[in-house]
């Protein structure tokens, strides 16, 4: 008799996301909740049936450039694969990036924007990633007050109709570094009356956008961020040709594959001035605010969606006699999974909540400053998350992990970019302190702690939450400590200092709704994922010298 194994299935994502469906019910007005529920059943349809079909069918299918048409003109058309046009078409009708600015929930549009997002990135092989930039586009656009431009663009940015919507770039990346964007060459001249831009951009995401946002420094400028200006332009000319850009070629990326990455010149490309003629980085703020929120999003997305499978695999494969789901050791890995997962989730939508009230001027100035902290630092501890959780997951099917045509090394694949998108886990960690530094240091997260623990009364979690606030403490200590020692010395622990930080903070997170779920839902899982998350540790801030750190980054064939 031959083995047949059976592959993993997924059902309803909506519907059999526990900690969705409970963190929403906690959080939203039970109206509220019931008038968007729909919109997330439909979502949660598409990802787990059609949308996840489809996406298995197309995983050899990847972006092509076709630079030349069939009588020698140059065209740089970007030909995507068939998932990311039905991707396309979903997103704009059912309004991906469109309810955050309808505001027809106020502060809450963002929580039921990104729970749709959620719900249809691990499904579209990160078609997320234009979308992210979309938003991101679209608030820096009204954030400027360019009226000209907020009329041109934001309404296609924002649009339903599938006809009437784009999707920007953001082009921002050089050779000359990524993350120090002060570094960047292209040149902006003034000729004929308008701004024209000249240089190389070394990796541009979603390049087969309608428009972009990019940096570029205007003639006679200083070097450095100060000396950059922000521009807006149009990928093609009214006559549908390229906009004098030349797409060189595409990336050959280890992940996010279907992201039609490009390296693209700048040929004289027309362009449009979004603030002023210097002081581009600080202008990008906040754009960057929401695209590092879509990568949190996304890494949870894709921790969730591994997890599912692993799952429901664990039930049909059978070993030694039983299946994956009876072993004691599989079941406990698992459950570690799962722990980083729920605290991911509710650090994620915590800043989604904040990111909301900020939009709807609904924000106090404490809260104001946390979500200025919060960004970076949820972004960096989920891209680590995502990473570690979905090797797992990948090892939890064995060989089949391994095999392409199960579509599970894709999920790894693509995580690993989350850590490096929007800013690394190092730059993340550098932003967060001069987020501490201006917002008076960590006093409003000491507050804000507070009131999130302070309905807490079940045992164990009293014991979770005396450990979090210790926590906290040590690391006030720790940055006290290390400013006064010097620079160079915050710098060596920020990235230690941070994970703590949010650790700290997903299992006051996690607190807060175990108690909840116990008291309204009767059900004992947030409690476990609780325990769980306090067991695997939160304070990564054991003392360690700089200088073994620069001993051990020696070279083995340099001098001792």
């Amino acid at each position: 008799m031959v083995f047949i194994q059976t592959p993993p299935e997924l059902g309803n994502q909506y519907a059999n996301d526990r900690v969705l469906r409970s963190y929403l019910a906690r959080t939203l007005p039970a109206d509220m909740l019931a008038d968007i529920a729909g919109s997330l059943e439909a979502m949660g349809g598409l990802a787990g049936g059609e949308l996840y079909r489809m996406q298995l069918a197309d995983r050899g299918n990847e972006p092509v450039l076709v630079q030349w048409d069939a009588w020698g003109n140059r065209i740089d058309r970007i030909e995507v694969s068939p998932l990311w046009r039905e991707a396309e078409r979903i997103a704009a009708e059912q309004g991906l990036v469109a309810v955050a600015y309808e505001r027809r929930h106020g502060a809450y549009s963002r929580v039921h924007q990104f729970a749709l997002v959620y719900l249809f990135t691990p499904s579209t092989d990160l078609y997320s990633c234009p979308l992210a930039m979309t938003d991101g586009a679209a608030r820096a656009l009204i954030a400027s007050g360019n009226q000209a431009l907020i009329e041109r663009a934001v309404p296609h940015l924002t649009a339903r109709d599938p006809r009437a919507f784009w999707t920007s770039g953001q082009w921002m990346t050089e050779a000359t570094g990524g993350s120090d964007v002060g570094l960047s060459q292209t040149v902006a001249r003034q000729e004929d009356g308008r701004w024209r831009l000249y240089g190389r951009k070394w990796f541009t995401s979603a390049a087969a956008s309608q428009m972009a946002l990019t940096l570029a420094r205007p003639e006679g400028n200083p070097a450095g961020g100060r000396g950059l200006a922000l521009f807006y332009l149009e990928t093609r000319d009214p006559c549908g040709r390229p906009n004098h850009i030349l797409v060189n070629r595409l990336k050959d990326k280890l992940g996010t594959r279907k992201v039609p990455t490009a390296e693209l010149t700048l040929d004289g490309t027309p362009a449009e001035l979004v603030y002023g003629a210097t002081d581009g980085v600080r202008h990008i703020a906040p754009m960057l605010n929401v695209t590092r929120t879509w990568n949190s999003v996304s890494a949870c997305a894709l921790m969730r969606r591994g997890l599912a499978l692993a799952r429901d695999f664990a039930y049909k494969r059978i070993a030694f006699g039983a299946p994956l789901a009876e072993k004691p050791l599989h079941v406990d890995t698992l459950a570690g999974l799962q722990a980083e997962f729920e605290g991911a989730l509710h650090l994620t939508f915590f800043v989604v909540e904040l990111l909301g009230r900020g939009e709807a001027d609904e924000i106090s100035p404490e809260q104001a400053d946390l979500l200025r902290l919060l960004t970076p630092v949820a972004k960096l501890t989920t891209g680590r998350q995502v990473v570690a959780v979905l090797s797992e997951v990948i090892e939890s099917f064995g060989g089949a992990g391994y095999v392409e045509d199960t579509g599970l090394p894709m999920l790894l694949r693509d995580a690993q970019v989350l850590p490096i998108w929007e800013g690394t886990t190092n730059v993340l960690s550098l932003d967060a302190l001069r987020a501490l530094q201006s917002g008076g240091g960590l006093k409003n997260v000491r507050r804000e702690i507070g009131f999130i623990l302070q309905g807490v009364r079940e045992p164990d979690l009293v014991k979770v939450s005396a450990r979090v606030e210790q926590t906290v403490e040590q690391a006030e200590t720790w940055l006290g400590r290390a400013m006064q020692s010097g620079a160079a010395q915050a710098e060596a622990g920020a990235r230690r200092f941070a994970l703590t930080l949010g650790r700290s903070m997903e299992l006051a997170l996690l607190a807060r709704h175990a108690q909840w779920a116990l008291e309204h839902e009767r059900d004992p899982r947030a409690l476990a994922a609780a325990r769980r998350f306090a067991a695997a540790g939160i304070n990564l801030l054991a003392d360690m010298d700089a200088g073994d750190a620069r001993l051990l980054a020696r070279d083995d064939c340099s001098e001792r």
